[in-house]
């Protein structure tokens, strides 16, 4: 696990003035997306009630999901706006590839690859590129809940994503996507419900967990697992000079419950998915899984091959071996 940090907040003219109540109490306000009936949301609520147990109250934590944009929830750590943040890595892969090493096309299958490229050494990298590149220390790392394709119509061949109009989080599955034929759009959350019933967009990937809970599938009724980007981390963070300012008992203490937080992020992350899956069958939705075959074709190198070579070309301007990333990565995965 990595490090962290926290004041007491002073909001004024849209900026947040961190200072300390006391020599051992700290107020923190902790940025989130805006995502309800969702496992990233169900694991950022946790944080203020763990982090306050852990530290007797000397820490308090306080989600605000207004305060800053989706977009700007990194920088916001940095800049010192917020002290904390529940952030996503893929917002910065167009920065640093390596942010969204677990989007490359058949990299990651499954939460067990996730959790082991994560351990074995992607989440240290990362966490130094948070330090870094963003002046923030990881607490806690995770994912959302397996990502599966909402559309209107079937999506069951490589020939029936030509032409689809489908919403992306990610520049790995978007250039897949124009690779095979789709017109991938980067659209906000807010803005899927009325795009679908639109038809500005014919289909989202999105979490299982979310889809469900927005009951997405009343307006694309099939709900697919391309394995497609089938995980999506995100982190909680921590501004490194907040976090300095904690005695380092109470970071210690902090250390060792959001430790707690990511075991249980990584190896409870099936039930969340499951109970999700659950919900939609009894709702009259069925998941359907794409054969082995079906994915080998729409993820074959002639189309993957795009969403490779970003992330080579974009790890060559940053001055290191992408190539060699990615086949230390295939090689923890037995790949």
């Amino acid at each position: 696990m990595r490090a962290l940090a926290a004041p007491v907040l002073a909001l004024a003219a849209g900026f947040a003035i961190a200072t300390p109540a006391s020599a051992q109490d700290f107020d923190l306000t902790m940025g989130v997306l805006p995502s309800p009936n969702s496992l990233y949301t169900a694991m950022m609520e946790q944080v203020p009630e763990r982090i306050a147990k852990a530290t007797d109250g000397k820490v308090q934590v306080t989600l605000n999901d207004s305060l800053v944009g989706g977009t700007q929830i990194t920088a916001a750590v940095r800049d010192g706006r917020v002290p904390m943040s529940g952030a996503l890595h893929t917002y910065l892969a167009g920065e640093d590839p390596r942010m969204g090493l677990f989007n490359l096309p058949g990299l990651v299958d499954n939460m067990a690859e996730y959790a082991y490229l994560c351990e074995s050494f992607w989440c240290d990298d990362v966490a130094q590129l948070w330090e870094e590149n963003w002046n923030s220390v990881v607490l806690a790392e995770g994912a959302w809940c397996s990502q599966a394709l909402f559309s209107k119509e079937p999506i069951r061949t490589l020939e029936d994503f030509k032409g689809k109009k489908l919403r992306v989080h990610n520049p790995q599955t978007a250039a897949l996507m124009e690779a095979i034929g789709a017109k991938p759009a980067p659209l906000p959350l807010s803005e899927v419900p009325p795009a679908l019933e639109r038809g500005v967009i014919d289909g989202v990937f999105t979490s299982t967990c979310y889809g469900n809970g927005q009951e997405y599938w009343r307006l694309a009724k099939n709900v697919q697992n391309w394995k497609i980007g089938p995980i999506t981390g995100w982190v909680i963070l921590i501004n490194k000079d907040t976090w300095e300012e904690i005695p380092q008992d109470l970071r210690a203490a902090i250390r060792v419950e959001m430790d707690d937080l990511q075991h249980e992020a990584l190896y409870d992350f099936y039930t969340y998915v499951n109970a999700a899956v659950d919900e939609m069958a009894e709702n009259g939705v069925e998941l359907w899984t794409a054969p082995a075959s079906e994915i080998a074709r729409v993820t074959a190198p002639e189309y993957s091959e795009a969403a490779y070579k970003a992330f080579y070309d974009r790890a060559a301007e940053l001055g290191f071996d992408g190539e060699a990333y990615v086949a230390k990565a295939r090689g923890v995965l037995g790949k």
